[in-house]
């Protein structure tokens, strides 16, 4: 199959987009986690050659915790990619192996043990395997089309004056 003869489905079920689009989901969902992060905290005192300290560590924070969602994401959905494919197979299995992987590698060389990496890798393991064995999922198929408008004449009753 050539290149540009793949469908929107095909892009959307590979490697590339898959790991970018994880990585960009959890940039954002990270971002604004730091930012709320970042509410909690007392504004630290204004000092001379310091302008703006409260949004410096807004700033600060949201770069932090959006590199490492961004980390986690792109990890997490390379590696369910990569454990699928080896598989064969799409069951929670897959979602358990990217956790783990995605766990033990960011959050654990956070914590710079391998314990540490361990207990990260299993937590992310069993929420992933616990989200994908319940059936958790956000769009379902069932065959009807929505738009965004009507197709049909709006009755004379409803028409706006």
């Amino acid at each position: 199959m050539d290149q540009r003869d793949r469908t929107f489905d095909d892009k959307e079920k590979s490697l590339e987009f898959k790991t970018f689009a994880g990585t960009m989901s959890g940039g954002v969902a990270g971002s604004i986690w730091g930012a709320v992060v970042a509410s909690w905290h007392d504004v630290p005192k204004v000092e001379r050659n310091v302008a703006l300290p409260g949004l410096q560590r807004t700033l600060h924070l949201m770069g932090n915790y959006g590199l490492t969602f961004a980390a986690i994401g792109g990890i997490f959905a390379f590696s369910d990619h990569v454990a699928q494919r080896f598989r064969g197979k799409q069951d929670f299995w897959n979602g358990a192996i990217g956790g783990f992987v995605a766990g033990a590698s960011v959050l654990g060389l956070r914590g710079r043990s391998i314990s540490s990496a361990l207990k990260a890798g299993a937590a992310l393991a069993a929420t992933a395997a616990l989200v994908d064995a319940s059936g958790q999922t956000t769009r379902i198929d069932n065959g009807t089309e929505y738009y965004p408008y009507t197709t049909g004449k709006a009755p004379e009753s409803a028409a706006v004056d």
